[in-house]
């Protein structure tokens, strides 16, 4: 009997029982945000790379369109985000024995603020860096466009996951 009255409450039990995920990459309640503006990145750094600044709006805004249901506004908007380029700077790294490097490093740092227009406690204004390192017999000009692009996207993932991911 005793059998019978746990397999009866397994049947009753289990079906009740519901697991969810997200998997869209974002934690955001689409009744509350439905719009955002993302306003341009000037390169505000000593040294410039004067596609970068076009090369990183357009990852972060593919980004959010395809990860987000949010409609980007030039208005007003339920979330924000702005900022600037402020860092492109290239450093040695790995020296050899005779003393010259054997690899570079390019950093990229961006600045961004968050305005959460429906709740202040979600705002952000932090600077996010990535780096990528390359052989030094390399021409910077030779590599430029692929580094900034994975710079870039790590960039975007790192905000994305401090802003809009919530994580």
């Amino acid at each position: 009997m005793r059998p019978l009255l746990v397999a009866a409450a397994l049947c009753v039990a289990v079906p009740a029982c519901k697991i969810s995920y997200k998997f869209n990459g974002s934690a955001l309640d689409y009744t509350v945000y439905r719009t955002i503006r993302v306003a341009q990145f000037p390169i505000r750094a000593a040294l410039v790379y004067p596609p970068l600044q076009q090369m990183f709006e357009n990852e972060l805004l593919d980004y959010i369109s395809r990860n987000t249901r949010l409609q980007t506004t030039d208005g007003a908007s339920d979330l924000e985000l702005e900022g600037e380029i402020t860092g492109y700077s290239l450093t040695p790294q790995a020296v050899t024995e005779n003393a010259y490097a054997s690899k570079t490093r390019l950093t990229i740092s961006v600045r961004v603020k968050y305005i959460d227009n429906k709740n202040d406690k979600k705002n952000i204004d932090q600077t996010f860096s990535a780096y990528r390192d390359f052989d030094a017999s390399l021409m910077l000009t030779d590599v430029q466009d692929g580094l900034c692009e994975e710079i870039c996207e790590e960039l975007v993932n790192l905000i994305f996951n401090a802003t809009l991911g919530d994580w």
